[in-house]
Parts: C-alpha cells; sequence; structure tokens
C-alpha cells in the first residue's frame, strides 16, 4: 500500500490507526472495572460463607484478604495484557519475589500454616489447660502465627503454632469427667484387707468422688518395701487437683489412726564381729 503525505495527514488514516487501540483500552477498562467488581462480590460470599460456617474471625478476614489480594492482581494483569502489554515477564518477577520472601519467611510460613490447622481443627480452645509444644498451661488466645498459654504460677508463655502441631497435644479439660491415679503402699506387717476397707469407705463417703464410674481399689503390686494400692476415682475435671490433695490427706489420717503404715525406703546394715545394727534412710523431695 503506498502512503502519501496526503493521506498521512487525513483525518480518516489516524481514525483508522487509532480506533483499535481506543477499543483495547475501552476493553482494558472495562476488565480493569467489572473485574474488580466480581472479585469484591466473590470475597463477600467468601466471608458470608464462612461467617455462617462459624469459622474464626482471624482465619475469615485473612483468607477473604489473601483471596481478595489474588483476584485483584489477576483482573491487573488480563487488562494489562489486553492493551498489549507482555505480562509474562511481570508474573515471572512476582513469582520470584514471592519465593524470594517464601524462602526468608519459611519459619514464619510453618507458624501460620500451623495456626491455620490449629483454628480449623480446633484440638483445644480459649481457657482449655493444655500441655502444647511441651508447655502446660491455660489457653489464653490462640493467634494466627503463635498460641499463647498461661501457666499455673501465671506466667506468660508464647509457643509458635508450628511447635505445638509437630508435637503431642494433651488437653487436660477436654472431657467433663477425670480419673485420679494414685498408688499408695502400706507395711507388708499391716492388714491388708483393712486398709483397703478404709481405701474404699474414704471413696465411697467423699462429696466430689463421682459414684459413676465406680470407683476403684485394686493392689497393684507387691514392692521391694512395700504392698502398692491403686485408687482410682473418677472426678469432675475442675476439681481434680483439689480432690487429690485432699485425697492424700485423708488417706494419711485414717490409716495413722488405724495404726497402718505407710514404709518409707530402708536399708538394713550387719556389722560383723558386732551387734546388727540398722540405718534408716529417708527418702527426702
Amino acid at each position: 500500500m503506498e502512503f502519501t503525505l496526503e493521506k498521512l495527514k487525513s483525518p480518516e488514516h489516524w481514525l483508522a490507526l487509532g480506533l483499535p487501540v481506543l477499543a483495547k483500552i475501552a476493553i482494558a477498562l472495562l476488565i480493569f472495572y467489572f473485574g474488580r467488581y466480581v472479585v469484591r462480590a466473590a470475597v463477600g460470599v467468601l466471608r458470608q460463607v464462612m461467617q455462617r460456617g462459624k469459622a474464626d474471625p482471624t482465619l475469615t478476614g485473612f483468607l477473604c484478604n489473601v483471596a481478595y489480594g489474588v483476584g485483584y492482581a489477576l483482573v491487573v494483569i488480563s487488562a494489562l495484557g489486553q492493551i498489549g502489554i507482555n505480562t509474562n515477564s511481570m508474573a515471572a518477577v512476582v513469582g520470584g519475589a514471592a519465593l524470594a520472601v517464601g524462602l526468608a519467611l519459611q519459619g514464619q510460613l510453618s507458624a501460620f500454616a500451623a495456626g491455620v490447622l490449629l483454628i480449623l481443627f480446633r484440638p483445644f480452645k480459649v481457657g482449655d489447660f493444655v500441655d502444647a509444644g511441651g508447655i502446660k498451661g491455660t489457653v489464653e488466645e490462640i493467634k494466627i502465627i503463635h498460641t499463647i498459654l498461661r501457666t499455673a504460677d501465671n506466667q506468660e508463655v508464647i509457643v509458635p503454632n508450628n511447635a505445638i502441631t509437630t508435637a503431642t497435644i494433651t488437653n487436660y479439660t477436654a472431657r467433663k469427667t477425670r480419673r485420679l491415679d494414685i498408688t499408695i503402699g502400706i507395711d507388708y506387717e499391716a492388714d491388708l484387707k483393712l486398709a483397703k476397707t478404709l481405701l474404699e469407705e474414704l471413696l465411697v463417703q467423699h462429696p466430689k468422688v463421682l459414684k459413676s464410674p465406680a470407683p476403684q481399689v485394686q493392689v497393684r503390686a507387691l514392692g521391694a518395701s512395700s504392698v502398692d494400692f491403686a485408687i482410682w476415682p473418677w472426678v469432675a475435671t475442675e476439681e481434680w487437683f483439689e480432690v487429690q490433695c485432699d485425697l492424700l490427706e485423708q488417706i494419711k489420717l485414717r490409716f495413722d489412726a488405724a495404726g497402718i503404715v505407710i514404709p518409707y525406703p530402708q536399708m538394713d546394715l550387719h556389722l560383723r564381729g558386732g551387734a546388727p545394727t540398722t540405718l534408716e534412710v529417708e527418702k527426702r523431695g
């Protein structure tokens, strides 16, 4: 096609060249504005679904923000591609930056993923007494990166969530009732039947020991210096420690009143050429 100066100066020529460009720009703007509307609507639906499902507010807000950011990026890339801009290099740069950030924040991302799992599967909740990440305490707050525990002596411990999910979690207050496991030894010369009767009467009479499941008293072992009883009463979970302390005190008092000896480790030394001597070694704390 032969171009002349007159043709270059004619409005029809510039209109023919500009119309395709203007059309692409118009389509790109439509993609951008309608795309943003679609992304917002989709995020709103996601938020409503998660709220109706009673998902954790922290997880809901985070996932909605991530979904909005990803959707917005896709809309921008689509709009730029429509007007002829090569988005492959842009995607490569974004991907490389994401990889670098991911490697730099590997530990934090691991803790974040663990936090998502804790919020989704809920092995414990705020107020539970747990052993998590090797720390025993009451759960004060569950965050997306870490969990805050309050120990029995009122210390605040911040445990990374990845340390919790990679270890065994023990939730002491997940059930309404717990069983006490108390071992008491008596002297071999003590009255076995009387000791067992006293223990059974104590469990039956104690107001905080549950009737069902029924408490049990069994001979657990014939030890080196004592006959050991296993005492298994069931109590309300919130009263577990209190009842254990009270039972130990009452057992000692009742055994003392009945003349039943709770032995302690001792060693007999026999000296040659002299009278036998007994050296008692008391085990202390």
